[in-house]
């Protein structure tokens, strides 16, 4: 307990320092209002600002990363009650019930409701991720090559498992993710793969091109396609600190929200969009009054509000412990700490402290930041909402050009991120996830380095993956996933 408590002291001496409380507003702020547009995206964001970290140290670079990612599950829950239509995945639910709220009359209890909601779950998951990290990291320390190799095949498989859409698609985007993965130079013979005779691919893909067209490029292109005009809530906004009753409606769902949302975010594929949907579901069935769902039922915009913020925090656990990424945003980060040199895992607590408690700390004040901006500039973000999507396309066009140039200055890049902007483009035409790609890319490497170490530590026998208790372990419940899998979709086909 007084280890935890020095360390999350010593955290908060980092976050606190005015640079750090400088890069966590700009986060949140940023995040909110990624939030708040439709259309870019927590991932598309941080694709577009990572190239403006590498000249800050790794700990601000997080900060201001993760608070575009928790900043815009907050900002989602506006557009989602004022203008029905969600500003992020996980708040697809939050229409439901908050449009109908606002419709009622009622748009500043659903905004209030989801902005504190928000803040009770984010702070309290925060102390679950504070009090499990060090567990996890002691754990993960007897972890050798077999072990990650079997978790990192479990971790795409509950991706794939528990993606959106369908799961042959999600494995086809994570076999083309590793099969990216393995562009360039090999680090063992020193062979070239898959490079067709390109100079400029010899040192395989860079991560900025890739998630910057696939993200950023394309969700433009998708974004002008299905452009439309839509109605605003004209209303006038009031009433935005809940009442008695709306805490007695509220209370249970925040709590249910808060616990739900944490667990899942942990697991790989689970995330803020799964929990907020499990959410929902849940409190319908709980309710005394079910029927009044779908047509302004208050908790059914505190419940998933409250379990996709939590889910955020849950997705740090498995990054910070392990090193392997829950979601998209989570490869992110992990590929933006690795630019960075630091490399998350079961050591990153001893190595890099600040880094490891900073990010922490800097979330308890994020959500501080996020509550005071959500509440009193409603008001902005309903001016910002009437911003024609052909005045802002321009701009994210042009930071895309900048920041995929910057990389490594060459114009190569530039073109690898346009080509995987039109193949971006068209996996959203045809229903394709591109979060499996982007874990896999990532993990990639990875995943061949933990399989080769394994055979030579084996003298090329797989036997190696069985024999270990844990790493048996995890194949095994990969195993049990694809059989359950492969048994409900035959009883779903009946």
């Amino acid at each position: 307990m007084e280890s935890v408590l020095g360390n999350i002291i010593l955290g908060f001496g980092i976050a606190c320092t005015i640079k750090n409380l400088l890069f966590c507003f700009l986060g949140v702020f940023i995040g909110t209002l990624i939030g708040v547009l439709p259309g870019l995206g927590p991932v598309g964001a941080i694709s577009l600002l990572l190239p403006v970290t590498f000249g800050i140290n790794p700990a601000s670079a997080v900060i201001m990363l993760a608070g575009i990612y928790y900043g815009a599950q907050y900002g989602g829950s506006t557009t989602s009650i004022l203008v029905n239509i969600p500003g992020e995945a996980s708040s697809v639910v939050t229409c439901l019930d908050g449009y109908r709220m606002a419709r009622q009359g009622r748009a500043g209890a659903a905004l209030g409701i989801a902005a504190f909601g928000s803040f009770i779950a984010g702070t309290t998951s925060l102390i679950f991720l504070m009090f499990l990290a060090i567990p996890m990291t002691k754990v993960a320390l007897s972890f050798g090559p077999p072990e990650y190799f079997s978790l990192m095949i479990l971790a795409m498989s509950l991706l794939i498992y528990l993606g959106q859409g369908s799961m042959i698609k999600a494995a086809v985007m994570a076999a083309f993710g590793l099969c990216l993965s393995q562009i360039g130079t090999d680090i063992i013979t020193g062979q070239t793969r898959f490079t067709f005779g390109i100079d400029n691919l010899q040192d395989g893909i860079d991560l900025i091109p890739l998630v910057m067209g696939l993200f950023g490029i394309g969700e433009v292109l998708s974004s002008l396609e299905q452009q439309g005009d839509f109605e605003i809530f004209k209303g006038k906004i009031k009433g935005l600190l809940p009442t008695l009753n709306d805490w007695k409606d509220s209370a249970g769902a925040i709590v249910r929200g808060t616990f739900l949302g944490f667990f899942l975010g942990v697991l790989p594929g689970g995330g803020a969009i799964i929990s907020s949907f499990i959410s929902y579901t849940l409190e319908k069935k709980l309710s005394k009054h079910p029927e009044t769902f779908g047509t302004g039922a208050i908790a059914g915009v505190a419940g998933p509000e409250s379990a996709n913020n939590a889910a955020t925090s849950g997705a740090f656990i498995p990054l910070l412990t392990l090193g392997i990424p829950a979601n998209a945003v989570m490869a992110l980060l992990l590929g933006a700490l690795m630019i960075h040199g630091v490399q998350p895992g079961p050591l990153l607590f001893k190595q890099h402290p600040d880094v490891f408690w900073g990010i922490i700390a800097s979330m308890y004040i994020g959500n501080i930041f996020l509550l005071i901006l959500n509440l009193p500039l409603i008001g902005l973000w309903v001016k910002m909402l009437k911003i024609p999507y052909r005045i802002l396309f321009p701009f994210i066009l042009f930071f895309c050009i900048i920041g995929a140039y910057s990389v490594n200055n060459k114009v190569f890049d530039v073109f690898v991120m346009f080509l995987f902007g039109v193949v971006g483009f068209l996996f959203r035409k045809f229903n394709y996830e591109s979060a499996p790609l982007l874990m896999a890319f990532i993990l990639g490497p990875m995943l061949e380095n933990s399989l080769r170490q394994s055979l030579l530590l084996s003298m090329l026998s797989p036997a190696i993956f069985f024999t270990r208790s844990i790493s048996a372990s995890f194949l095994i419940a990969t195993c049990l996933l694809l059989i359950f899998s492969i048994f409900f979709r035959r009883r779903k086909r009946i």
